[in-house]
């Protein structure tokens, strides 16, 4: 229990130290994933680095023609290989989700700030949620998809699907009111903007702004007051759980 006590105490103090640059609801558009390329890219360096100069080592120490040598030139050529067929694309994909989190992010950010809440990159502890809206015509989920397309509705995957609703169902239940999922491709043609699949409705990315400034007020000023305090809370309060449960594995018992 002391321990625990401690850890609450230390990331307390950290948290008032920090002010608003660990504040959950300040996060940048593309911010986890755009880390997650970050350091899948610097542990590609690294690692072919690292071999690099295990293998020159060995070739100057014990000269060109030991087997040890020869396994580590091996061991490179295998790595470079793998990395080059597998670890390139990965990184090439996850580097267009990026972006494409990015640019949904900046046309978000042109709603008029003293109507809409715009929240980048959530997390409630299953998952981010790319953006979230909250304004006079509701609270509304973005998932963003960088697929280039062309996107029939009608064909969307359902696994992309069940993600939006997974993600609606979690905010709902924090708001306490209804939320409409939407399904953004940043890149792609659709062939029926705006159209719903199962409760879902999909739009390019440049419709997107269209879309909700033409959306009837169906929220009264309290409403939307009220809906941005629980969530802004709810994110506050999982922050805060994440760093705790980190901070308990890295202190030793």
């Amino acid at each position: 229990m002391l321990v625990l006590d401690d850890a609450e105490a230390r990331l307390a103090r950290r948290d008032g130290a920090h002010g608003t640059r660990r504040d959950a609801t300040r996060r940048t558009a593309g911010q986890h994933a755009r880390a997650a390329v970050t350091r899948l890219r610097l542990r590609t360096l690294v690692t072919l680095g690292v071999l690099a100069v295990a293998t020159a080592a060995l070739g100057r120490i014990f000269g060109l023609h030991d087997l040890r040598f020869l396994f580590a030139e091996l061991a490179l050529l295998a790595s470079m290989f793998v990395i080059s067929r597998y670890v390139l694309p990965l990184l090439a994909r996850r580097d267009r989700g990026a972006r494409a989190e990015e640019h949904v992010g900046s046309l978000l950010e042109e709603l008029d700030t003293e109507e809409w809440r715009v929240i980048h990159d959530a997390s409630l502890g299953h998952g981010n949620v790319d953006h979230i809206l909250v304004g006079p015509a509701g609270v509304f989920t973005v998932e963003t998809k960088s697929h280039p397309g062309p996107v029939r509705v009608g064909r969307v995957h359902g696994a992309t699907i069940r993600q939006a609703q997974a993600q609606r169902d979690a905010i709902e239940r924090v708001v306490e009111t209804r939320v409409e999922p939407l399904l953004v491709f940043s890149r792609a043609w659709v062939d029926r903007p705006g159209a719903r699949r199962k409760g879902v409705r999909v739009l390019p990315a440049r419709m997107l702004t269209g879309y909700l400034a033409k959306r009837a007020k169906t929220l009264s000023r309290d409403d939307v007051a009220g809906a941005r305090e629980r969530l802004e809370t709810a994110l506050r309060e999982q922050q805060r759980r994440d760093r705790l449960a980190r901070s308990r594995r890295i202190i030793p018992r």
